[in-house]
C-alpha cells in the first residue's frame, strides 16, 4: 500500500508541475515550437529545469541498485543512436508539434476533460498498439540488437 501512495503522490506532483509550467496548454507548446513566428521561449526554462533535475537524479541513480522504496533499479544500458531511436524521436517530435501534447501532459489534460487530449490519447494508444504488432513480427537478432 505504501508504494501505491508514493506512486500517487509522485504522479500528482508531476501533474501539478505540468499544469503550472504550461505543458498542458497545446497553444503554449506550439508557440514554443514556432521558431519563425510568434515564438514563446518560456518552455525552454521548463525544459532546462527538467534537464538539471534529470542530470542530478541519474547521477544518484547510477550509484544505486535499488529505488528509494526498495524496488530493483533498472537503468538503460545502451548508448547507441540507432535507426529506431532516430525514427522514434522524429515521430514523437511530429506528434508533439502537430498536437501540442506529449504523453504526460496529454493524460493530465484528458483528466481535465480537454477533447483535443482525448483524440491525442486515442491516437497515442493506437500508435503503441501498432508498434507492439510490428515488434512481434520483427526478426530477432541473436545478439539482442534489432
Amino acid at each position: 500500500m505504501q508504494h501505491r501512495i508514493s506512486e500517487f503522490a509522485v504522479g500528482l506532483l508531476f501533474g501539478i508541475g505540468l499544469i503550472l509550467s504550461g505543458m498542458t496548454d497545446p497553444g503554449k507548446v506550439t508557440g514554443f515550437l514556432d521558431l519563425f513566428g510568434q515564438w514563446d521561449p518560456s518552455l525552454a526554462l521548463v525544459m532546462g529545469g527538467a534537464i538539471m533535475v534529470g542530470v542530478f537524479a541519474f547521477a544518484i541513480a547510477k550509484k544505486r541498485t535499488t529505488t528509494f522504496l526498495g524496488g530493483a533499479l533498472h537503468l538503460p544500458k545502451s548508448t547507441d543512436i540507432d535507426r529506431r531511436l532516430v525514427v522514434g524521436g522524429l515521430v514523437f517530435g511530429a506528434g508533439w508539434g502537430l498536437a501540442g501534447f506529449c504523453p504526460g501532459p496529454a493524460l493530465v489534460s484528458l483528466g481535465a476533460g480537454q477533447p483535443k487530449a482525448a483524440v491525442f490519447v486515442v491516437a497515442m494508444l493506437a500508435g503503441m498498439y501498432v508498434f507492439e504488432l510490428l515488434e512481434r513480427r520483427a526478426p530477432r537478432d541473436p545478439a539482442g540488437a534489432h
